[in-house]
């Protein structure tokens, strides 16, 4: 077992919660130079300075920072397995005063056995969720490693949840674990025993598999990512699809989710406005509050993969492949939750939505204020931003956002947002992959950062309270 750590999990929700609400009130301008990108006022800014070229020809980034691969698929794990490939959505937790744990999605499907912690088929583990017609375990699932980051070392790294179909993205919760999601839909009798499109919450602290329970009042969907309100216990959640909604869930015990709870969906106030997706152009002006409301759902557990039409005959609003979430503070400490729409906009290259709280938001969801939702940022190129996936707050107060956009030469990096929504390169993948998982150790001194596939796990370090913007 693992020996009992010193919690830091507050300081941790401290740095997150409270980054942007930092660096807002500090009215921080950007001005020209190098590694720049346009800001939503034509403002061209310069981040972090312009970017070096890796030796190794892997990860570009500014002067003063370094990485280094913590992870490898195919990497022996302390309790006998291997690394498994396709690395996703990762959650990080303070253990004690020198390491951390990390939680780290593997997005396998069916076919992927050989990608898998077992890397051969025809073997079951207790506690997997499902398993193939042969009996081998589904590969899908997370691991999770513990990381000194005074030493730098790998210490521990552990199969801790499997028998799960596409584990896309997630969220960290305040008490602890990782949400962790499917994005799938695949019913039992179609070569699996289960049905599937659930969140599975793992336990940062478990050494081992944890029981794999599907919350199924939370919904069965194209899931993404999930952010939770640390003063409610409500939690927010994307879906990837080309007419997805944000819904919420309403915990009928906070920190309890497998206690139930009910699903809603996000609508505008105003009824004749359905669709964030700027398809056809402005329909809705970037940085543009509009009062929101919330639509109860039921049968949460869609059998047909209805839950999304049946939301949206309702007044639901619909988002452009919902990808990565986040829960932060803003300048007036009012709750804020930012996510990512990958092919939103006039340009389909990709939104960041920002989702600010009703006021007096309670388990039970009442309001005296109604919350706001806008676009914080919508691309007008590729040079802006090229499919928005994951995203975490910076130490600095900034987002970081990690790119996945596929093509014969794929070119994704990191982008970082200022609070005004102003865009700027931070780093650059050279390999043929996409980044995924970005978080922050609690001391905010060390990012995390996964290649997809052939999947691999960076740590980044650098000067990240020097931003030249």
């Amino acid at each position: 077992m693992l020996a009992q750590p010193v919690p830091t999990r507050r300081q941790f929700l401290g740095l997150t919660s409270t980054a942007f609400a930092g660096l807002a009130l500090s009215g921080c301008a950007a001005t020209v130079a190098g590694n720049s990108t346009s800001g939503i006022a034509g403002q061209t800014i310069h981040g972090y300075g312009p970017l070096i070229p890796d030796p190794a020809g892997l990860f570009d980034l500014p002067q003063g920072f370094r990485y280094q691969v913590i992870s490898s698929f195919g990497d022996a794990m302390s309790d006998g397995h291997h690394v498994p490939d396709r690395a996703d959505g990762m959650g990080c937790f303070g253990y004690d005063q020198d390491r951390v744990l990390l939680v780290r999605n593997h997005e396998l499907k069916v076919g992927h056995v050989k990608d898998g912690a077992l890397r051969t088929a025809g073997r079951t583990l207790a506690g997997a969720y499902d398993v193939l017609d042969d009996g081998s375990a589904i590969p899908g699932g997370t691991t999770t490693m513990l990381y000194n980051l005074k030493t730098g070392r790998m210490e521990q790294q552990w199969l801790s949840l499997t028998g799960t179909i596409r584990n896309c993205s997630g969220g960290i919760t305040p008490w602890g674990s990782w949400l962790t999601c499917e994005e799938d839909l695949t019913r039992a009798g179609e070569g699996v025993k289960q049905d599937h499109g659930w969140v599975f919450e793992v336990p940062a602290r478990t050494k081992g598999l944890v029981e794999a329970v599907p919350l199924k009042d939370m919904g069965r969907f194209n899931h993404e990512a999930v952010a939770v309100d640390p003063a409610t216990g409500i939690v927010y959640l994307t879906e990837d699809r080309d007419d997805g909604l944000l819904y919420r869930f309403l915990p009928n015990a906070k920190g309890e989710l497998a206690k139930g709870g009910k699903l809603q969906a996000l609508a505008f106030e105003d009824s004749a406005i359905r669709d964030s997706r700027n398809f056809s152009g402005d329909t809705i002006p970037v940085q543009h509050k509009l009062p929101t409301r919330w639509i109860d759902l039921d049968t949460p557990i869609a059998p047909d993969d209805d839950l999304r039409q049946r939301g949206a005959a309702k007044g639901a609003a619909l988002f452009a492949r919902g990808e990565g979430i986040h829960y932060g503070v803003g300048a007036d400490g009012r709750g804020e939750v930012y996510f990512c729409c990958t092919s939103g906009g006039a340009a389909k290259l990709g939104q960041i939505m920002r989702y600010r709280l009703s006021r007096f938001e309670g388990q039970t969801g009442e309001t005296s204020e109604p919350g706001t939702l806008d676009i914080f940022v919508e691309s007008t190129g590729k040079a802006m931003l090229d499919y928005a996936d994951n995203l975490t707050v910076g130490p600095g107060g900034h987002l970081i956002v990690c790119e996945d956009q596929y093509t014969d030469v794929v070119d994704n990096r990191l982008r970082g947002v200022t609070p005004r929504g102003e865009v700027y390169g931070f780093a650059r993948l050279k390999a043929q992959s996409e980044l995924a998982g970005a978080c922050f150790s609690p001391d905010g001194g060390t990012m995390f950062v996964n290649i997809y596939s052939p999947g691999k796990t960076l740590a980044i370090t650098g000067p990240w309270g020097q931003f030249r913007g």
